[in-house]
This record gives structure tokens, C-alpha cells and sequence, in this order.
């Protein structure tokens, strides 16, 4: 194995808002996710793990048990007792406030700044260095690797986390989360569903080069996991929505800049057993043949953190749904005013949706229903709900529900609908599933009782409790 250290500029990462940070005389700086770490640290919402925790199921229980704020394992033991070179985070962005924190915005501003981004894509700056060359091994070993194996009946260790960075010549490039079930040294199972990659992979005659980044800005991440047009550069809109450079590789890919892994990789015609894995329903997947996919070099930086991505966990549910919203929103725009969009955790942030409107006409909230199934083709249950709801307290959203909707009268059913192949309800082979539309909005003009909830005078409490 041959590992050359590579400083052909100066050392660069970018800091949690976008910036780019420049070490003195190329000296070596953070990166964007360890100034992440740092800062969460500081705060008291980071959980640090001093002690040995081993990669199968320890970790992963660890972070399960934990999920919902951020861990740092300092001490990732292999299967063999072996301490792993490499440190693990993990539940870095497994709630919103955290995406929030990460990119310096507003809780309730993610959605619009991601729907922005998406609408006003802007080509990041190329640079002609970045931290990962500091180290390159010719060859992967993913024995050196910490991917953890999550849970009891898993086919194996998962990348988990990985985002693969694919070209074409006339669609340009294309990047997307896919999970990797690793089968021996340097070779993996990928999961690639009949989408942009696949597309890519049949233009190419069945083998393409890719690039795999794991620990990557969470703007790429959040771009990464959008439902966007075929040809559309998801790069562009994490530029859009923060500040990235990007970097070639030897085989011609560009990929952010400032990341943490990033592995030279060929999807080959050949094909292997992938799974079982545990999806956003936290049932697991079954097992499929999938394209093996051979890793070649390996790019990391020299305090290089691996980031875990708990299947099924709230990391996994966010990341994958949050990116949903601002095309919900985009649809339902288009047919009345959306005032935002929630694809619920309790809908294992995929199959459920809280829309608010605000109602100007009567038939708005069942316009927005129609408009919802398109934003999100996977989407089961759309719950309609005014602007005085707060569409993140599912206590106001079920009282809305309960106050404001006749089953006979504002449930819309759809039957025979294209459905998810996360949806263990829906049909196996076909994906067939029912859906369901709640119009859970208030007359415009009441008729009986009043559909607005009472509220109490207001009143200084530092009055009254010290």
C-alpha cells in the first residue's frame, strides 16, 4: 500500500457558515464538521464517549439509546479488539434546530432558504487544493475503515452516510446518498434505485467512476438527498444555500472541498447480495442484487472524523426529509399561500406531512392536498392545517384534527396510488398504496360554533413567580 502526504496549496476548510478559513504558511485547520463538533462541545450538546466502544452493534446502540443529540466516540474498537485509527460522530444533525445552528439560519427559515436554493442555484468556486490530499492511500482497506454494523440482522458493516459524486458528459453531474454494504477489502454492495444515478450508470454502458465522500458540509448533504430533475447540479444548490468550494479528484470528479473521506470508486456491471439494512420505517429492508461498486484510492484529511448515519435514527429521518419540504412548498405555492411544511418524525419523516395555508378561498385546503402528493411522490398522509396551527406541535395539529375535520366531509381518499418501498404496508412488488388527504382547515365562514381556540389574557409573570 502506498500513502503519499500531498501539500500543493495551502491548507483550507471552511467554518460553519460557509467561509473559507486559510491556515497560516499551510498550516493545517479544522474542518468545517470538527469546528461543528467544537462549537456543539462548548455549548454542552455534544455526548463524548472516552471509552473503547466496538463498531459491531455498540456504537450504533449507543446512538440509538442517545439519539437526538450529538456523539463522539474517541475510541472506535474493531471487530478484533483493534483500536480503529479513527475517531466517530454521529446524530451531528438529528434534529432542526441543529441544521438550523450548522447553517447560521432560523429554525423555521430552513425550508424557504432550501427552496430558495433550489430555485437559485449558483455554480461553487473551484479551488486547486483542499485538506483531504494531505493523506492518500493507492489502495482502500475498509478493514482501516470504522463503518459500523448497526444492527443484529444487518448483511454487514454499512457507509451509511456516503454521498456519491457521478458526471455525464451532457447531464452534467449528479450527487446522492446510497448506502454501501461492505463485502470485502475494498468492495461494496450500493443500493441505487431506478433514478438519476441509474441513469447515469446506462448512459455509461453499465460502469461509471464515481467519487464517495462521507463527512461532508451539511449544505451538500441537505442538497444531496433532494428530489430534483435529472440534470439538475445538486452542488449548485448547496452553494446556493452555503458558501462551497469544490476540488477535482484524479479521476476527473469534483466534490466539496472540504470533507473529511473522499474515496475514487468504480459502480461495476457486476452484481451482488445488498442487505438486510433498516430504512427510515426502522423495519428492515429485504435483501436485493445490487451493482457492486470497487473502491480504488482513498483522500482524507490528517485528523480525518468518520460521520455515522444511524439507519432509522432521527439523523437518518431528517437528512432524507427535510429536503422533501421545500418541494412541497413549491407545489402548494402554486396552487394558494403555504405558510411551511413539516414531514413528520412520527412518519418516519418520508410518508407524513403537516402543510399550513393560509385559507383564502374554500377549496384551498383541497388544492393543497393535490399540490402535496405531487411535491413528494412518496408521501401517504397530508394533514391541511391553518396558520394559527403550529404545524411542528403535533398536540395543535391533532386538536385541529379533532376540532375541525368531518371524515365524510375533508378526508380526501386516493386508491391504486404509486406508494414507497419504504412503506411495509404498501404492495411488495408493485408499491401500490392508498393515500389519504386532511383537510383539518377552518370554514371561512363559520356556521354553529366558533373554530378558534380561546386565548387567555396576557399577564407578566415575573409579577407573581420569582
Amino acid at each position: 500500500m502506498t500513502i503519499t502526504s500531498i501539500r500543493d496549496g495551502p491548507g483550507r476548510s471552511r467554518g460553519t457558515k460557509g467561509k473559507l478559513k486559510t491556515g497560516k504558511n499551510g498550516d493545517n485547520v479544522k474542518s468545517a464538521l470538527s469546528n461543528f463538533i467544537e462549537k456543539l462541545e462548548k455549548e454542552g450538546k455534544l455526548v463524548r464517549i472516552r471509552k473503547p466502544v466496538s463498531l459491531h452493534l455498540e456504537a450504533a446502540s449507543l446512538l440509538k439509546e442517545l439519539d437526538g443529540k450529538p456523539v463522539l466516540f474517541e475510541k472506535i474498537t474493531n471487530k478484533d479488539g483493534s483500536t480503529n485509527a479513527f475517531q466517530v460522530a454521529g446524530n451531528l444533525f438529528s434534529t432542526r434546530e441543529l441544521v438550523a445552528e450548522y447553517l447560521g439560519v432560523k429554525t423555521g427559515e430552513v425550508v424557504r432558504a432550501m427552496g430558495s436554493a433550489i430555485e437559485k442555484r449558483k455554480k461553487p468556486e473551484f479551488v486547486p487544493s483542499a485538506d483531504f490530499f494531505e493523506v492518500q492511500e493507492e489502495n482502500t482497506d475498509f478493514d482501516k475503515i470504522p463503518a459500523l454494523f448497526h444492527y443484529p440482522e444487518d448483511g454487514g458493516r454499512y457507509f451509511s452516510s456516503a454521498i456519491v459524486v457521478a458526471h455525464d458528459k451532457e447531464l452534467g453531474r449528479n450527487c446522492s446518498f446510497h448506502r454501501m454494504m461492505i463485502t470485502g477489502k475494498n468492495t461494496a454492495t450500493i443500493r441505487i434505485l431506478k433514478r438519476h444515478l441509474d441513469e447515469f450508470i446506462r448512459r455509461a454502458g453499465g460502469e461509471l467512476d464515481v467519487a464517495v465522500v462521507v463527512g461532508a458540509p451539511i449544505n451538500f448533504m441537505l442538497a444531496s438527498a433532494t428530489s430534483v430533475e435529472l440534470g439538475v447540479d445538486e452542488m449548485e444548490i448547496a452553494n446556493a444555500l452555503s458558501p462551497i468550494k469544490t476540488v477535482k479528484l484524479k479521476n476527473g470528479i469534483e466534490v466539496p472541498a472540504d470533507s473529511e473521506f473522499v474515496f475514487e470508486a468504480k459502480i461495476t456491471k457486476k452484481t451482488g447480495k445488498e442487505g438486510k439494512f433498516v430504512d427510515l420505517t426502522e423495519t428492515y429492508d429485504i435483501v436485493r442484487e445490487q451493482p457492486v461498486i470497487e473502491f480504488g484510492r482513498m483522500y482524507r484529511r490528517k485528523d480525518a472524523i468518520f460521520q455515522a448515519l444511524l439507519p432509522g435514527g432521527l439523523e437518518h429521518k431528517i437528512l432524507m426529509g427535510m429536503p422533501r419540504e421545500p418541494t412541497i412548498f413549491r407545489e402548494v405555492s402554486k396552487e394558494c399561500e403555504c405558510t411551511g411544511v413539516n414531514i413528520t418524525p412520527g412518519g418516519c419523516c418520508w410518508l407524513h406531512a403537516v402543510v399550513g395555508i393560509r385559507k383564502k378561498k374554500e377549496d384551498d385546503a383541497r388544492r393543497a392536498i393535490e399540490a402535496a402528493f405531487r411535491g413528494h411522490k412518496s408521501l401517504k398522509h397530508a394533514v391541511i392545517v391553518d396558520d394559527d396551527i403550529n404545524i411542528y406541535d403535533q398536540a395543535e395539529v391533532e386538536w385541529a384534527i379533532a376540532t375541525r375535520v368531518q371524515p365524510d366531509k375533508n378526508i380526501v381518499i386516493k386508491t391504486n396510488e404509486k406508494g414507497s418501498s419504504l412503506d411495509p404496508s404498501a404492495d411488495p412488488h408493485t408499491y401500490a398504496t392508498s393515500k389519504a388527504g386532511i383537510d383539518a382547515t377552518k370554514p371561512l365562514v363559520a356556521k354553529g360554533k366558533n373554530y378558534t381556540k380561546a386565548e387567555h389574557a396576557k399577564i407578566d409573570m415575573k409579577k407573581f413567580i420569582q
